[in-house]
């Protein structure tokens, strides 16, 4: 199902007075800009002009796709919550917009997301653009903006994930700069203004094809494609699939550190769990990034995504090869009390992935092909998305192990806190970049 960011404006000078609205659909994996909206409305009030904006922000995304879900994000408090339910609509000017908005596409396919000004500059720009053409005494052209030329670039910084923050997709950055690039480029023939600010641009972010050579090279793995100078920007392969990692939270024995696989008691989320359930649904839904969820079919993980997911207005997809591994005789014990009580198949198990935990449990070999063939499974399914993967320690450490080439025994030098978040992204020559591991700071 296709997913859309619109982001909505209106404008009033006067409040009432000359009014436009301006709106706009991205692509929320790359930050493309998929359809610009903007008229001005004569005179009327900042409220009107907003819903205004909404409306055609709605059916701009409607008409790319029907079936879409949408994120509706806009700095208007009023119009968010009461488009949310959260607030009732009283003015007799607001009932027949609100009304007209809901019905552009069925309720399910639309949330509502309130942001800071300062990031809807995109759809501020257009209803400004209107409210010039309309002092002029005409409406607003769509080749005449520069609204996604002037803020794309900025949009694409203030949206990459930080360093030490909640994941989101880091190459949408990227993206999203090459393409406020190529459209200025693609606008030069109508407009020389347009191809000088991509040039100025370009020469802002890198001084030249081999310094973003330099920039991107530590992003990419030793044998990924070398990003070619002079007159290119060298291959493209398109925005990576991103697997946001998700540890569950808490359940009763995870601060006894006892072993808790899919052969144990399916614990449910522990109080605290469900706390950091919800702390890192919040995180996650401040970025925005998140287009899919999928969990491991036990308790813990499906209690934890069912969180996240609901945050984000999303649904939950069970995958059963996410599921932790059976530790067979190990389930519920402490590592003191297996090295007590089975000390040589311990130490065979910590000396080869090919050893099992006692009494038939599942290998870390056996794992590995499990994983790897969810992971290529959801790759095919997913190219150039951001999943949330809500699954359990053994799996998350095979797939950053897989995606550094790292040896089996780097399993046991990861540390991974539960409700912790990492993230790979894998490109579409088969290579594969680890962003983020174990991040907690939205728990703190």
């Amino acid at each position: 199902m296709p997913q859309f960011v619109v982001e909505a404006d209106g404008g009033s000078r006067g409040n009432p007075g000359p009014a436009g609205y301006g709106a706009v659909v991205l692509d929320p994996a790359t930050g493309e800009t998929l359809a610009e909206r903007a008229e001005y409305i004569g005179v009327a009030t900042n409220n009107v002009a907003e819903y205004k904006g909404l409306i055609a922000g709605l059916a701009a995304a409607r008409d790319l796709a029907s079936d879409a879900q949408v994120l509706v994000r806009m700095d208007s408090k009023l119009v968010v919550e009461q488009m949310s339910g959260r607030w009732k609509i009283k003015h007799p000017d607001m009932k027949p917009l609100a009304a007209e908005a809901a019905r552009i596409l069925p309720r399910a396919q639309v949330t509502y997301e309130w942001i800071p000004r300062e990031r809807n500059k995109h759809a501020d720009r257009l209803a400004n653009e209107a409210m010039d053409a309309g002092k002029r005494g005409e409406q607003w052209e769509p080749s005449a903006s520069t609204a996604a030329l002037d803020h794309g670039a900025a949009r694409a910084l203030a949206t990459a994930p930080a360093p030490s923050g909640p994941p989101g997709d880091a190459a949408a950055g990227a993206a999203a700069v090459r393409s406020a690039l190529a459209a200025a480029a693609g606008a030069a023939g109508a407009s020389g203004a347009g191809a000088a600010a991509a040039q100025e641009l370009a020469d802002t972010l890198f001084a030249d094809a081999g310094a973003l050579a330099d920039a991107i090279e530590p992003c990419l793995d030793s044998e990924a494609p070398a990003v070619t100078t002079g007159a290119g920007w060298g291959p493209d392969m398109g925005a990576p699939a991103t697997f946001v990692l998700l540890r569950h939270g808490e359940t009763a024995l995870t601060p006894q550190k006892r072993f808790s696989g899919s052969g144990g008691s399916d614990p449910e989320l522990s109080p605290a769990g469900r706390r950091q359930a919800a702390a890192v649904a919040e995180a996650l839904a401040a970025r925005g990034t998140i287009q899919t969820v999928i969990s491991s079919p036990l308790r813990r993980c499906r209690e934890t995504a069912q969180a996240v997911a609901v945050r984000l207005g999303l649904t939950v997809t069970v995958e059963e090869g996410l599921r932790e591994v059976d530790f067979g005789a190990w389930e519920g014990l402490t590592f003191a009390e297996v090295q007590e009580r089975f000390p040589e198949d311990l130490q065979a198990w910590l000396d080869s992935p090919k050893a099992a935990p006692t009494g038939g449990g599942e290998s870390f070999m056996a794992a590995t092909r499990r994983i790897s063939a969810t992971r290529d499974r959801l790759l095919a399914a997913h190219a150039g998305r951001t999943v949330l993967l809500v699954t359990h320690v053994t799996p998350v450490k095979i797939l950053v192990r897989l995606a550094l080439g790292a040896p089996p025994e780097a399993l046991f030098r990861m540390e991974l806190s539960a409700a912790s978040l990492s993230a790979v992204a894998y490109y579409a020559d088969g290579n594969a970049s680890v962003r983020l591991l174990n991040d907690t700071s939205h728990l703190r």
